[in-house]
């Protein structure tokens, strides 16, 4: 069973490591950190400087997911998109590579959802997806994300995708 904990600094070597192939890293987002190789160091430091952020306390949130055999099999992020708390994003969303058609994406983010809808309270859950990224894409289509339209970003566009709380507990 996958369960979530909080991002640790101990987890920067497992998320490089995941994101070490340069696809990988593109599909992942990394080219908002800005270096290709990244690095643990680079990861725990650009989150440290997230959370640290006065501009916007409580608002970004890494996490893994893990089980008991396993150990941590996946990582993605949570931020609020807008004032009331209602909206929130998931991002950087990666898997062990080994562990990859598994199932456990889909887990992880079941877990996500999950907590969003019954412990934080939020209405809504958006995602993106690079549209070369069909695998990702067919996992949150499986998971009751929908369509929301197509946004414009380096290196490709992004399908951007939304499920409400009423649509994912019906």
């Amino acid at each position: 069973m996958i369960r979530l904990r909080p991002y640790k600094p101990c987890d920067a070597d497992k998320i490089a490591e995941w994101v070490k192939e340069k696809d990988t890293y593109l599909k992942w987002g990394g080219i908002h950190l800005g270096e290709y190789p990244l690095s643990p160091e680079a990861i725990d430091e650009a989150y440290r400087n997230r959370n640290g952020n006065c501009e916007e306390p409580d608002n970004f949130y890494p996490w893994v997911a893990f089980d008991d055999e396993n150990g941590v099999v996946g990582h993605f992020i949570m931020r609020y998109l807008n004032g009331d708390n209602k909206i929130l994003r998931f991002g950087w969303v990666v898997i062990d590579a080994s562990k990859r058609g598994s199932g456990y994406g889909e887990q992880m983010l079941r877990a996500g959802l999950k907590y969003a809808f019954e412990i934080l309270g939020v209405e809504k859950v958006t995602i993106g997806v690079y549209e070369t990224n069909d695998i990702a894409h067919a996992c949150y289509k499986k998971i009751g994300f929908k369509e929301q339209g197509i946004t414009e970003e380096e290196p490709w566009n992004v399908r951007e995708m939304a499920i409400s709380k009423e649509e994912y507990f019906h």
